[in-house]
């Protein structure tokens, strides 16, 4: 073992200084990539966020994955069955995965990964002693006594307390990836640095805050259309430059081969307001935009016993409606966003999900005239008598909630905006303490039920901070969880999301959007809607 750590480490570093030196060895293609955040584990168990989700995709697979157009595809699993109680779900596994190899094998070699591992890496998320932040995914879903059976080698069955037809989606979330129990027993605390997993890719070396290396898994076995193995990269190196400006600079040395989002301190120098690559950069980079599973929104406290809402011009819903009718949000988009994300004109719902369409759900457009309209009619003619609204947000936002209050002083609701602490407001809004504030929500699976879930009544805050409470909304709501036929379940939530937008608890502002800047020596690496980094297809032309 320690001969092997050596190798390793000398390994990691000749590709250190390779990589100062050049962008590539000359005869492997490398994937290089930064994490500003770091990573702070590669146990899948603790994939609470993008940065060791994005690690974790590349080691692990899960028995369901998500493919380009959010629909559920086989992945570990190669097909599935539902029994007609809809309670019973069982998944027939694949003949063909095997582990990485690795020193906890016999003779170092990987092993087929079997039925046993499923349910032991499903019911490890939910162990008291292994304390994962993902527990919540089956709590109170799945049956904590038979909800993972090995029937056989190949056959997994998940037996659910009710009916939630989420759940496939839940399962192609990273905290549900396959890990080998031999692994885990024999690292112990050290298997969050030590991952040993069945994905594209295999660790290397990792020298925490300096760099990780993983390398093909020659054994990986996806295939693509023309029966070539994937992956096609030999590689991949992971920086942690916990600069956005350094970040960039690296970008533009290629030393990096993409970087995601791009800082609000050189977004003008690279994006026109239509949000489009600036001349200079035409034919150099290369601009990916694709809808990304996240609103942003303001929201409001409905709860009617409390006191901050009976005292509140907030009770009222035509106020509601005049705040969302009150500003607008193409305008906001363009000169606050270059126009990245979409203005949130339907419903809670964003874009990107197979339910989401503007036809079947109607938002709010910019109407002054209608606004002061129902200001008229809640008795607050041109905001006359109104008091001021105090809206709570982050440092961050505080320019687009100033453009919001500035455009409703116009029509005479005064808002005054007062920027606190991320870790302030989570506290303020889960003790329903905050009456007006920003928010967002970012899709867990890809279900418009992760999103619906948030106005559920007998969810707490979180998810529900608006305390929102619509007697027909749960009915729709507890319906549709059970539903199988897709189409009619999106039907149900189209009828959820509209009467959501209908009481108005909410503000959506803009849908967002996933945005790569890519060298144009990079191919077939697409985004998706959960910003997922998928490089099983990606390949670097020489």
């Amino acid at each position: 073992m320690a001969l092997k750590k050596i190798s390793s480490s000398i390994i990691l570093l000749s590709i250190i200084i390779a990589s100062c030196k050049s962008h590539q060895y000359p005869d492997k293609k490398i994937f290089h990539y930064n994490e500003l955040s770091g990573i702070a584990s590669l146990d899948p168990a603790f994939a609470k966020n993008q940065s060791i989700m994005w690690a974790i995709h590349q080691l692990y697979n899960t028995l369901i994955e998500v493919d380009e157009n959010m629909q559920l595809k086989p992945s570990v699993a190669k097909s599935w069955d539902i029994a007609p109680d809809n309670i019973t779900f069982t998944f027939h596994l694949r003949l063909d995965v095997y582990f990485h190899d690795d020193a906890v094998f016999a003779n170092g070699t990987g092993r087929l990964l079997t039925a046993d591992d499923v349910v032991y890496s499903l019911k490890r998320i939910v162990d008291k002693n292994v304390a994962s932040p993902g527990a919540w995914i089956f709590n109170n879903r799945v049956d904590s006594v038979n909800g993972f059976i090995a029937v056989n080698d190949s056959t997994v069955q998940l037996k659910l307390l009710r009916p939630f037809q989420p759940i496939l989606g839940i399962l192609s979330m990273q905290y549900c990836s396959i890990v080998a129990k031999e692994a885990v027993d024999k690292y112990g605390s050290s298997f969050r640095r030590h991952p040993v997993g069945t994905g594209p890719f295999a660790m290397v070396a990792w020298e925490e805050g300096q760099a990780l290396v993983l390398k093909k898994n020659t054994r990986y076995f996806e295939k693509d259309k023309s029966g070539y193995a994937l992956p096609y990269l030999d590689g991949v190196k992971i920086s942690f430059f916990d600069s956005k400006a350094t970040e960039f600079l690296e970008f533009q040395q290629n030393r990096l081969d993409f970087i995601n989002d791009i800082d609000a301190s050189f977004k003008d120098e690279i994006l026109t307001k239509t949000g489009n690559l600036k001349k200079e950069w035409e034919g150099k980079l290369i601009l990916q935009k694709h809808p990304y599973l996240n609103i942003e929104y303001l929201g409001i406290l409905v709860d009617e016993k409390n006191k901050l809402v009976i005292n509140s011009p907030l009770r009222l819903q035509k106020i509601r409606h005049a705040i969302n009718l009150g500003f607008n949000r193409q305008k906001m988009m363009l000169y606050l966003r270059n126009s990245i994300g979409t203005a949130a004109e339907s419903g809670f719902v964003p874009e990107g999900l197979p339910s989401y369409d503007t036809v079947k759900v109607k938002g709010y457009h910019y109407d002054i005239a209608k606004a002061k309209q129902l200001l008229t009619g809640a008795g607050f003619a041109d905001g006359n008598g109104l008091p001021v609204i105090k809206l709570l947000t982050i440092p961050i936002y505080a320019d687009l909630a100033g453009y919001i209050a500035n455009e409703l002083q116009q029509i005479g609701i005064k808002i005054q905006v007062e920027a606190i602490q991320k870790s302030l407001l989570l506290e303020q809004t889960s003790k329903s303490q905050a009456l007006f504030f920003r928010g967002s929500w970012i899709a867990d699976y890809p279900d418009a039920e992760n999103y619906l879930s948030v106005f559920y009544s007998k969810n707490p805050a979180p998810p529900n901070y608006t305390r929102y409470k619509n007697p027909l909304f749960d009915a729709l709501y507890e319906k549709a969880i059970a539903e199988k036929n897709d189409s009619l379940r999106y039907t149900m939530y189209q009828q959820m999301d509209q009467l959501v937008i209908n009481d108005a608890p909410v503000v959506p502002l803009w849908y967002d959007m996933v945005i790569h800047l890519v060298h144009t020596n990079i191919i077939n690496f697409t985004p998706t809607s959960l910003n997922l980094l998928e490089l099983r297809w990606a390949d670097i032309k020489k």
